[in-house]
Order: C-alpha cells, then sequence, then structure tokens
C-alpha cells in the first residue's frame, strides 16, 4: 500500500531525510519511531503530499506522490500532532466542511459525518462549538475528519499527545479498531503504545533508517542469545534449596548465567541467560523434569520496545517517554 524508495529530503544544507526505503502493507498498524529532529515529521509531510521530496519515490497505491499528489490525498487521512480545528465551527458543521473538500455530497456526507461522528465517540458533541470541547474530544474530532473520507491511508502524528490516562486508552482501541480497513503510520515518542498497537515498527535516527521489523525479530537480532524465565516447585511438598536448582540449571549446555530471583508462594524462580545463538528451553525443561520438580513457567523474556529504541538510536532517555518497560515474550 506505502512504498518508499531512496527517500531523501533536504533543506539548503541539512538533510532532514536521508535515503530511507521502506513498505508497509494493505490493513496494517505500524509504528514511526526515532528521537526528537530524527526525520519522522518531514517523512510524513512527504507522504502526504504537504512537501516535495528532494530526490528517491513514495508511493501510496499506485500513485506517486510528486507526479499524482491529488489522487494521493484522496487516498490518505492525515492528523498531524495538532489537529487543524477551527474553535468557532461546531463538531457537525466542521466535519460537514471537511466532508466537502473531501468530495462528499449529499446524503453520503450526511451518513459519513454521523458514522465517523458515532465511531470517534463524538456524536454527543456534534452541536458544541469545537473551541468549547476538551483537548481528548478535539484529539477525537480531528481523527474523525482524518477518515471522513474512508481512505485507504491514515498517517498519525503522535495521535495521544497531551491527553489523559483514560483518552490514551480510549484513542488506543479506536485506532486498534481501525486496523484492517485501514493502513495506517503511527508516529508516537509513547514506546509502549506501540507495543499494544503495532505489528511492525520502522525506527531512524537522524534521518537514516535504522530498522524495521516486528519488535520480536527485533529483539532477536540485537540480543542474538536466548533471555528464558522460570519458575520450579518440589513435588510432593519435600524440601527444595534455590543453590540446589541454580547449580543444576547451570550445567545445562549452552547456558552462560543463571541468577536467582524473587521466590513466590513457595516456588524458586530464575533468569537464565543462553550463549550466543544457542536456545536453551527444551534443556531447561528437560533438566528439570528429571530432577524430579514441578516445572511451574518457562518462557522467553525479549527485550522491552524501549531498550530496542534506545540501543538502535543510541537516543537519551529524555528523548523517550515510557510509562513503564514492557517485556515482549
Amino acid at each position: 500500500m506505502i512504498k518508499v524508495e531512496g527517500l531523501t529530503k533536504r533543506y539548503a544544507r541539512h538533510v532532514a531525510v536521508d535515503n530511507i526505503s521502506f513498505e508497509v502493507g494493505r490493513g496494517q498498524i505500524v509504528g514511526f519511531l526515532g528521537p526528537n529532529g530524527a526525520g519522522k515529521t518531514t517523512t510524513m509531510r512527504v507522504l502526504t503530499c504537504f512537501l516535495p521530496p528532494s530526490s528517491g519515490t513514495a508511493r501510496v497505491g499506485d500513485f506517486d506522490v510528486l507526479e499524482q499528489p491529488m489522487e494521493v490525498k484522496k487516498r490518505i487521512g492525515y492528523l498531524p500532532e495538532t489537529p487543524p480545528l477551527y474553535p468557532e465551527m461546531e463538531v457537525r458543521e466542521y466535519l460537514d466542511f471537511v466532508g466537502r473538500l473531501k468530495g462528499l455530497r449529499g446524503e453520503q456526507l450526511a451518513k459519513r459525518v454521523d458514522e465517523v461522528a458515532e465511531r470517534c465517540s463524538v456524536a454527543d458533541v456534534k452541536s458544541k462549538l469545537i473551541g468549547k470541547l476538551s483537548k481528548g474530544y478535539r484529539q477525537r474530532v480531528g481523527l474523525a475528519q482524518a477518515i471522513i473520507h474512508n481512505p485507504d491511508v491514515l498517517i498519525l502524528d503522535e495521535p495521544t499527545s497531551g491527553l489523559d490516562p483514560q483518552q490514551i486508552i480510549e484513542t488506543r482501541d479506536l485506532i486498534k479498531g481501525l486496523a484492517g480497513s485501514h493502513t495506517i503510520i503511527l508516529s508516537t515518542h509513547i514506546l509502549p503504545e506501540v507495543e499494544q498497537i503495532c505489528e511492525r515498527v520502522i525506527i531512524i535516527a537522524k534521518g537514516k533508517l535504522v530498522a524495521t521489523d516486528t519488535v520480536a525479530n527485533l529483539t532477536s537480532r540485537l540480543r542474538g542469545a536466548e533471555t528464558v524465565s522460570l519458575e520450579v516447585t518440589a513435588r510432593n511438598g519435600a524440601d527444595l534449596s534455590s543453590s540446589e536448582v541454580q547449580e543444576k540449571l547451570e550445567r545445562v549446555s549452552g547456558v552462560s548465567r543463571v541468577s536467582s530471583k524473587s521466590a513466590r508462594d513457595g516456588a524458586l524462580a530464575f533468569m537464565i541467560e543462553s550463549q550466543q545463538g544457542q536456545h536453551v528451553r527444551p534443556e531447561l525443561a528437560r533438566a528439570v523434569i528429571e530432577a524430579g520438580w514441578n516445572l511451574n513457567e518457562l518462557h522467553a523474556v525479549g527485550l522491552s520496545l524501549e531498550e530496542i529504541f534506545l540501543e538502535l538510536t543510541g537516543a537519551p532517555n529524555r528523548d523517550v517517554t515510557a510509562p513503564h518497560a514492557t517485556t515482549v515474550s
């Protein structure tokens, strides 16, 4: 649905986007990540035909953003970080206005206004002035205008910026509900948001593409070794020492390090790291069973998206808003 090849954007001597290439399939939600000044907004402005590329190509469907911008705009809905709203307009009036700009008329227009107002949860404020709405409602009105013409592609720049926790949850649910019928590129600094919503991530830094993959695949590529969480208990209420289990696990082939975690309800928990290129879960399970212990838990532990982001971009923590680290299993 979106194909970018060798895209470059220069401003005088400054290169904002430097020869990046990526593809986004139909119906996917893709997180577009990078530190401040990485070139995310510039790339999105090129895709939405607000800016021409200096070189390279970008296509939406079968249409080139430079050669066929009007065809591209028909197929794109765009929500910039600050929604393009008119505070003196009522919500219904504004959506009607945007719909007309997008080529809708008559019954089709009235139907779409009602549909997007309902879908974006602004139906109850259609008769209110936009300037009187809370930021959460204004953000939803902004999303409603982006989808009113039912575009194939949605490009969302920081769609939950400045919202309270409840509004963030509601907006995330709304975006997830748009997947499948729309291809979505989502730019955000809230990394747990990307983990919860997006199927893939595209990461850029200093205008250059540094990664495009699923979070799970990026974890595997960066770590190169397996980290496993394991929990055991003794059978029939027998005593079991942490040192005994740890010693047994350390003897498993391919294990490089075993560390004990906090025990719970009589269980013993461990974090185990493998040697490079080794997958040790089958051997760990076999060792526990052969020792006559109960295997309560055994699963791989991935890097969080925050760790992946910092590893790939070298960005300082202040560039990333991450309320909590999320484990990728």
